[in-house]
């Protein structure tokens, strides 16, 4: 794949009893937070910036993640956009919106 710039979300929805969800998800957004590339966190999911390389690392980070510490089961609801020639930033995706 190439190494432009390309948008991904991820939503993870623990399916557990042990613990409160957000405490799985916490933990999950503190994998992306120390993963070194672009991220929004939002109320229904986390954008990640960067190549198609860092951003696929990040996801299976997450996922890895939840199965060591022994989260019996979650969802991971995964949205990437690719560009071929070039970058897609959420940037400009959204720069219109700001005010």
């Amino acid at each position: 794949m190439h190494a432009f710039i390309i948008n991904a979300s991820i939503q993870i929805l623990p399916v557990v009893t042990d613990k409160h969800p957000y405490e799985w998800v916490d933990e999950a957004i503190g994998i992306i937070q120390n993963a070194g590339i672009r991220y929004e966190v939002g109320p229904f999911a986390t954008v990640l910036e960067g190549s198609y390389a860092e951003v696929m690392a990040v996801i299976h980070a997450v996922n890895e993640y939840l199965y060591s510490r022994g989260c019996s089961e979650w969802i991971s609801n995964i949205q990437v956009q690719i560009r071929s020639a070039g970058d897609i930033t959420g940037e400009e995706k959204t720069a219109k919106f700001s005010l």
